[in-house]
């Protein structure tokens, strides 16, 4: 892995962690617990030296620190290292001696604590927990690394436009790709802010829950009901991290290159989708017609995904009362003189592929933002799901150089419509 700011984030010597607690017996016994994973541990025996300390270094992957301590405690400390921009996305997890009193809680969380660990301290619990917190510092550094590249890489560009000497034309089309290039690292970065969201929230709530349940298990001195119901929302909030996981995964895959695109049969592409649908057609009781399909230049797996993505939803937001009815079809259409908002290659015939339902549908107003990753308008409580398969599909279809919508109202059923090119075409060399 490439270093950033002259740390390597392979190396665990280059993991910076702040202990603070006024008593030395405490330091020392946290410094044990740690020195089998090497990582580099300053200690400060007051809330005042961690301030003097975090003058210098700004560097910190975590900050563990003491809650009860002389001249200013634990949350005082941390609402002052929180009012820095340089030290306000630093993790705090406070240590406590407290019970686990809810107004209590809530005061450390109100402060900017990101977790707890009580007293007596368990070696194994504050390992896995410190691990947890380093490898999301390790994530968030390689998004920073990656948006720096990003940044240079458009300024590298800009440079380019301005020291090359080509004709009027060719400076035009230059500065047009500029401009979409910009556009490009907008819309990626606000894919890594919001991933970097999701990084110090969203991924950290079912693994705190993991945690606060495992510790009461271990309170516990027999298996009772109570704790067969902690186990199972321990495999529940396993599970829905296990899914966000693989999502982001799908959603983050590489670009496609040329040799990707097979002449695909979307008839195919439908049926092995609805196969590995197979058991939620059959539990939904849904009728899915399909219409014939065309044959397009495309990635075979992403089309299969795309469908499966889009009949999965369709069956998944039913009503409770009626059998969800699914409609596939496709119609040609010739973009000639074009006037619609999407840019479309007037030299391309395209295909409209809509898919219908009669399921709960949604207010109109959120048309475009349901294509937003890890967007959702219903809990995940009421829906299982992690918000991220609209945006796969229309990540999918962008690929493809086409084009989704949705159209829909509340208890109306919702239809998602793409545009897909019959055939992929090159981009042209801007520079040839």
């Amino acid at each position: 892995m490439e270093n950033i700011n002259g740390h390597d984030l392979n190396r665990k010597s280059d993991i910076k962690i702040l202990v603070v607690d006024d008593r030395e017996d405490n330091l020392f016994a946290i410094e044990t617990i740690l020195e089998r994973d090497n990582y580099t541990i300053v200690k400060a025996n007051s809330g005042r030296t961690a301030l003097k300390i975090l003058l210098q270094q700004h560097d910190f992957s975590l900050i563990l620190m003491d809650v009860q301590m002389p001249d200013l405690n634990g949350f005082e400390t941390a609402t002052i290292i929180y009012e820095r921009d340089k030290l306000k996305d630093i993790p705090v997890i406070f240590i406590t001696a407290q019970n686990h009193d809810d107004d209590y809680v809530f005061k450390g969380y109100k402060m900017g604590a990101v977790d707890y660990i009580y007293k007596p301290v368990n070696p194994q619990l504050l390992r896995a927990k410190i691990a947890v917190f380093v490898e999301l510092y390790r994530k968030n550094q390689q998004l920073i690394l990656h948006q720096q590249k990003l940044e240079s890489a458009n300024q590298s560009l800009q440079k380019e436009i301005e020291d090359r000497k080509l004709s009027e034309e060719k400076i035009c089309r230059l500065n047009e790709q500029l401009i979409d290039n910009n556009t490009h690292l907008k819309n990626i970065n606000e894919e890594l802010d919001r991933f970097a969201y999701v990084a110090s929230h969203d991924l950290q709530e079912p693994l705190r829950k993991i945690m606060v349940f495992s510790d009461r298990i271990a309170a516990k001195q027999s298996q009772d009901k109570d704790t067969q119901t902690y186990l199972q929302k321990m495999i529940e909030s396993s599970r829905r991290m296990q899914s966000l996981i693989n999502d982001l995964l799908s959603f983050s895959r590489q670009s496609l290159k040329s040799s990707d695109f097979k002449e695909t049969d979307l008839n195919i592409s439908v049926k092995e989708a609805m196969a590995e649908l197979e058991v939620e057609i059959e539990k939904a009781n849904a009728d899915v017609h399909v219409s014939q399909l065309p044959v397009i230049t495309a990635v075979p797996s992403m089309m299969r995904q795309l469908f499966f993505n889009l009949i999965g939803n369709a069956i998944k937001f039913r009503k409770t009362d009626t059998s969800p009815v699914i409609h596939v079809s496709s119609e040609l259409f010739k973009p000639l003189n074009n006037h619609s908002s999407i840019k479309l290659r007037n030299d391309c015939d395209y295909y409209i592929i809509s898919i219908s339902d009669n399921g709960i549908g949604f207010e109109p107003e959120y048309s475009e933002e349901i294509f937003t990753v890890f967007k959702r308008l219903h809990s995940y409580h009421e829906f299982k799901g992690t918000g991220v398969g609209l945006s796969i599909c229309k990540k999918i279809v962008e690929n493809h150089k086409g084009f989704i919508s949705a159209q829909s109202k509340v208890n109306e059923g919702a239809t998602f419509i793409m545009g897909l090119p019959k055939k992929q075409f090159e981009e042209l060399t801007l520079l040839t």
